[in-house]
């Protein structure tokens, strides 16, 4: 049997002239937390869509749980729960009716309805809300309770489109723990983000940009061994002006102004010849060192957008 829940092979989706996504190919295994990272417009909706049968790709192929999803969408769809990025239930129904609601919609029928619902209630932790109207809950139980609703028949793998955009810190951190708690009992996870600490909860990401896919790998992988640039740090006083001196170097791909340092992507470059550039246009007393790259510095290597 296939340890494989998501093929995916030369998907393309066109919309006229413009090409929203192009030529993406990669697998996903069972029960793994697979991660699709891009800015906004990158594609990834697109993608996803692609994968429940919501949006017919222009070709390639999608095999979902076994089942292709243009041969067979019916069986897909029983397959998947499915999260869009804005919400999308019903604000007049309360929490129960708009979870029997799903339940019937996915073929749950008669006493299982209440079980079902009851089920979904526990793992999501929306117990007392059952009576409450979808319009009076706020943002962090609006979106337990859309995950409740795409999990309520038990899938084998969950489709999460930015499920936490709108949400404060501490509803994303709970909402990934239900995440972790789904993949431990081997559900697959498919979720897009353009958050980049988010992305590092993942055992795996793809990164896209421009409807193409740049790189795919663990965090870890991506922030070392397929790191394209070399990532320098610089510490000192009045580093607004010392970032825009930085841009006149040469081999310097992108420069990014924190609060405490500016980041460089280079090749080419060393510490010392950075100071010895700093030096020349006067700015003296700086500490330039070799940074270790985090996702965002990997991304933007990728994503091949010049902060200049």
């Amino acid at each position: 049997m296939s340890n494989t829940a998501v093929i995916v092979k030369n998907l393309t989706k066109k919309f006229g002239d413009f090409t929203a996504v192009s030529d993406v190919t990669f697998d996903v295994e069972k029960g793994e937390i697979f991660g699709f990272l891009g800015a906004n417009g990158a594609g990834k909706s697109t993608t996803i869509r692609m994968l429940c049968g919501i949006l017919p790709p222009t070709s390639g192929t999608c095999i979902i749980a076994g089942y292709n999803v243009l041969e067979n969408p019916g069986m897909v769809r029983q397959n998947i729960g499915y999260m869009s990025q804005k919400f999308s239930l019903y604000d007049e129904l309360t929490v129960y009716e708009n979870m029997k609601f799903f339940a019937k919609l996915y073929s749950i029928e008669g006493k299982n309805i209440d079980y079902s619902v009851s089920e979904a209630v526990e793992l999501v932790n929306l117990k007392g809300y059952e009576k409450e109207k979808t319009k009076s809950l706020s943002a962090g139980i609006k979106q337990r309770l859309s995950l409740a609703c795409a999990i309520i028949h038990k899938p084998q793998i969950i489709f999460l489109d930015e499920p936490t955009s709108g949400v404060d810190p501490v509803s994303r951190r709970n909402f990934w723990d239900l995440i972790y708690m789904f993949a431990s009992k081997k559900v697959t996870i498919f979720v897009t983000t353009h958050y980049m600490e988010e992305a590092e909860y993942c055992d795996r990401i793809a990164m896209i940009s421009s409807g193409t896919l740049k790189e795919i790998g663990t965090p870890e992988e991506l922030k070392t061994s397929k790191m394209i640039w070399n990532v320098y740090k610089i510490k000192g006083f009045g580093l607004y002006d010392v970032a825009q001196v930085i841009l006149e170097m040469e081999n310097v791909f992108d420069v990014g102004l924190l609060s405490d340092s500016i980041r460089i992507l280079s090749t080419k470059l060393t510490p010392e010849d950075i100071m010895s550039f700093l030096s020349k246009k006067g700015y003296v007393g700086y500490v330039v060192e070799v940074a270790d790259a985090v996702l965002e510095d990997v991304f933007v290597s990728y994503a091949g957008g010049q902060n200049r």
